[in-house]
């Protein structure tokens, strides 16, 4: 059952999104072991660069997209509440070919479906079993250590920001994180308990109360120093959720949903910020 804290957070993104509510209700941690329209995403994910394989964990299967180099040391990178579309594919490939390389896996949250609007998607990530995406970011870990990357960090955007510190949290076989404007609520994980290194980046004029605006990420900050791990915070001057969407199809889609804050200057930042933290704890031995 959906706690105070996630009403609250549902009253919030009503008012930024216009529609009724933004997360479903919360799980506890998880381990792992080694009505929107149905889409089939692997149709496009599996072309160009994208190698689709299939990652089984407990008693299921699901799709995951994988880029890069053999063996580099590996990123999942996490969907934001659409799935897996045209923008996380981006975020992947621009990772994959970041110097010195490295080896990206999308898993698929939903299973072949994308939300085409901000109605689907919001339903679609209501009906996520939060619990099952911490087991498949798990087993997304595991793959691409068992398949020649000695080490993985986690990265992930909006609803993926959030599970990207819920791993950090969660899973032990994670090396370092990267969030994007999404903090996962107490209920699900506690970032004063966080085991791999954060870096987290949020925009100023991002409204989604106690999610990914300020006080969500002074919050967040507040943690990580009683964690112990290493980490970074930062906030972007003039940048609103979902900043990272550079792309043109991207941006129409942020001014569609209303939102504001485009900065290329702020991306290229991240970006670089992005390169060095991953970098120094991915390819150090």
């Amino acid at each position: 059952m959906a706690s105070l804290v996630l009403r609250s957070l549902a009253s919030s993104c009503s008012a930024a999104f216009g529609t009724r509510r933004f997360l479903p209700p919360l799980v506890g941690a998880a381990a792992c072991r080694f009505f929107a329209r149905s889409m089939a995403a692997d149709s496009a994910a599996a072309s160009g660069p994208f190698r689709k394989v299939q990652i089984q964990r407990d008693d299921t299967t699901f799709d995951a997209y994988v880029a890069g180099k053999d063996n580099a040391p590996g990123i999942v990178v996490l969907q934001e509440w659409w799935g897996v579309d045209f923008e996380i594919k981006n975020h992947a490939l621009h990772i994959a070919q970041m110097n010195p390389g490295y080896r990206t896996l999308i898993p698929d949250l939903y299973r072949g479906k994308l939300g085409l609007d901000a109605a689907e998607a919001q339903h679609l990530m209501e009906g996520l079993d939060w619990q099952g995406a911490v087991k498949d970011i798990c087993a997304s870990v595991n793959w691409l250590k068992s398949t020649g990357s000695s080490k993985v960090g986690v990265t992930g955007y909006c609803m993926g920001g959030a599970l990207s510190i819920a791993s950090g949290v969660l899973v032990p076989e994670v090396d370092v994180v990267v969030a994007f404007y999404g903090v996962p609520p107490p209920e699900l994980a506690d970032p004063s308990l966080a085991k791999a290194p954060i870096q987290a980046h949020f925009g100023e004029l991002d409204n989604i109360v106690g999610f990914s605006d300020i006080s969500a990420a002074k919050a967040l900050e507040e943690k990580l120093k009683s964690s112990g791990v290493p980490y970074e915070v930062y906030i972007y001057p003039g940048s609103g959720h979902a900043f990272m969407n550079a792309s043109p199809d991207g941006i129409k889609r942020r001014k569609e949903m209303g939102m504001t804050g485009e900065d290329p200057a702020a991306v290229e930042l991240a970006w670089s910020r992005f390169s060095s933290w991953m970098g120094q704890h991915l390819l150090s031995p």
